[in-house]
């Protein structure tokens, strides 16, 4: 058996990021993946079209290799967050397709590339601009799983489904009752400790 090497492990991590945010959205409905469950607008279906402008980015343009469609909402004179929400003309299954073009693209860059081909991101300060395939495979893995992180918070707010990944939550196994004593017990420490740093 031929052990993976450093590319093989950090497209599999990237990949565990992409699958986790993409099952976030299975089974809710247009609005719930829609809608926006923190101040700031997190919305499940626009982390998916902001990580198709990220991906198709770094290891599009910055290869040299870039992504053949135009994505507007990352047009220079794009409106402000244009990427972080999905306006009502863009279905899920544009979205959800874009992104399956954008990774299938970006598969190809990992795939063909070696791991120290250099590679130069325009929107960066000039002085860091250069780069290799390795660092921007870390790059975006790093900002694939913290959206992914985001995703599972916003998805917990909607209907209480959690997890790490399909038929593996990576939580304990408790019950509603569990659960809500679980949280009651984080909300007295809380408070015990605001208590005491006032006295």
């Amino acid at each position: 058996m031929t052990r993976p090497g450093t590319k093989d492990h950090l497209h599999r991590y990237l990949d565990f990021g992409r699958d986790a945010l993409l099952w976030k959205l299975e089974g809710l409905s247009e609005y719930d993946v829609r809608r926006p469950m923190t101040p700031t607008g997190t919305n499940l279906l626009g982390l998916v079209k902001h990580l198709s402008g990220v991906e198709a980015g770094y290891f599009g343009a910055t290869f040299g290799r870039p992504f053949p469609e135009r994505l507007a909402w990352i047009e220079e004179d794009a409106e402000d967050n244009a990427d972080m929400w999905a306006t009502p003309d863009e279905s899920r299954e544009d979205i959800l397709g874009l992104y399956a073009r954008v990774r299938a693209h970006a598969d190809a860059t990992i795939t063909e590339l070696p791991l120290d081909s250099p590679g130069r991101v325009p929107w960066w300060p000039d002085e860091r601009a250069d780069v290799t395939l390795d660092q921007i495979l870390v790059h975006v893995a790093v900002e694939v799983h913290r959206h992914a992180g985001h995703a599972d918070v916003a998805r917990e707010l909607i209907d209480g489904a959690v997890g790490m990944r399909v038929g593996r939550d990576n939580l304990p196994d408790g019950d509603g009752t569990w659960w809500h004593e679980y949280r009651n017990k984080l909300e007295q420490a809380a408070k015990t400790a605001a208590a005491n740093s006032r006295t």
